[in-house]
């Protein structure tokens, strides 16, 4: 990780600053005491409620507000815990979360009316790729189910029903584990049961055997090798690496009413994403910072380990991980790309949740705030990619790079 972050000079620059921090009062000593123009750019709000879900990839929204970076911005983020998805989407629907730590294909869902009530919304900026898993139960391993090929193997016999748990249904983890099923020669709509259950409680369901795997982020992967109660088969950066996870999602309605208070956001988050990636020591803070009762309410160590990319797949098996979570990756990760949110939308429509293929461009220039975002990195200082559009191997070869969606849509053996 250390050399990852030498690697450049940029990034040892910034290296040098951060070994200087000694809390959020160093940190905030970085940019001036006001980013934004006392007049025409300033923030319409002066406090900004934003919704997580205890998770690890929550923590640049955290540590945004910790770290006093929101008040740089001329804002001030109220980090609020929600107990799941669905209860997130409601509190951006009606107005109660101004913003939120949100799943991609929630976002999704939303504007187009599949996993809820239909309602303009917008993406803000990408708050982190990689760092989901596949966990499956002690009975499946005991069982020789210890990689998907074997599993299909299990599945096939029909010896019982199997059930899968994923987070929400238009979701980023119900794409991953469905990708994956479906990669295996399983289908998710036919061969086993899927179920929607909140993240931090996915581990107490697999305890009392409501099912046999799940796809959740971390630690709650993590957690269950812990307790001993399941393994991590796959990771979703095996899945697609660096594939995009979690935004800062809002809705259309109030980036066209508080336009300012939103690039005020996106300010806060990227610096708190461009700290956090600066180095191992300050993963090391966040995981401890995050793993308080106040928001994900589990052991630091079983945040840190993957949080810096050491990982165990509790069968045995222990290694360092180049693709785990990363919240900036010198500017790479936070760029809402719109071959990412299309992709989401291909998934939708290969699981039948869109029942007609649609404009995937188009929607996904509606959604991410592209030129947004663009503002509030000039101020920070983060770098913008040449192109809107990035390209994407999978794990079974597919390549994605958005220049045909309905054809890629449709490709697929195994589908709805």
């Amino acid at each position: 990780m250390t050399e990852k972050f030498n690697a450049n000079p940029g990034r040892r620059s910034f290296l040098m600053q951060g070994a200087a921090m000694s809390g959020a009062a160093a940190i905030s000593n970085l940019l001036p005491a006001t980013a934004w123009a006392a007049g025409s750019d300033k923030p319409e709000l002066a406090e900004v409620n934003i919704g997580f879900i205890p998770l690890t990839d929550c923590s640049s929204v955290v540590m945004a507000s910790v770290l006093g970076l929101d008040k740089k911005y001329g804002i001030k983020i109220n980090p609020s815990k929600e107990a799941s998805w669905a209860g997130v989407r409601d509190k951006l629907v009606n107005g109660e979360l101004h913003a939120a730590h949100a799943l991609y294909g929630l976002v999704y869902g939303l504007h187009l009316g599949i996993g809820g009530p239909k309602k303009d919304m917008a993406v803000l900026m990408t708050l982190n790729n990689n760092g989901q898993a596949i966990t499956l139960s002690n009975e499946l391993r005991d069982k020789g189910a210890k990689d998907g090929a074997a599993l299909a193997k299990l599945i096939a016999k029909k010896e019982r029903e199997f059930t899968f748990a994923q987070t929400f249904p238009t979701g980023t983890h119900a794409m991953w584990l469905y990708y994956w099923l479906a990669a295996n020669g399983i289908n998710p709509l036919k061969d086993v049961k899927t179920i929607v259950v909140p993240p931090p409680q996915m581990v107490a369901n697999m305890r009392v055997g409501n099912m046999d795997g799940y796809c959740v982020g971390e630690p709650w992967n993590q957690r269950a090798i812990i307790d001993k109660i399941g393994f991590t088969v796959t990771t979703s950066q095996n899945i697609w690496p660096d594939h995009p996870e979690k935004v800062l999602g809002t809705t259309a309605d109030f980036v066209a009413k508080y336009p300012n208070t939103a690039r005020a956001m996106i300010c806060a988050v990227l610096e708190a994403s461009m700290w956090i990636d600066a180095s191992a020591s300050n993963r090391s803070k966040t995981a401890e910072t995050v793993s308080a009762k106040a928001y994900i309410n589990t052991d630091t160590d079983v945040i840190r380990g993957r949080m810096i990319g050491q990982y165990e797949d509790g069968l045995g098996k222990s290694w360092s991980d180049k693709n785990f979570m990363k919240f900036y990756n010198d500017g790479l990760v936070n760029f809402p790309y719109l071959s990412d949110g299309m992709w989401f939308l291909t998934q939708h429509k290969r699981w039948g949740l869109l029942k007609e293929d649609i404009d995937y461009l188009a929607i996904a220039r509606k959604i991410n705030q592209i030129a947004l975002y663009k503002q509030a990195a000039a101020i920070v200082k983060a770098p913008i990619p040449k192109n809107d559009m990035r390209v994407s191997k999978l794990i079974d070869g597919t390549i994605w790079d958005g220049k045909d969606p309905k054809k890629y849509a449709s490709s697929f053996a195994i589908k709805a």
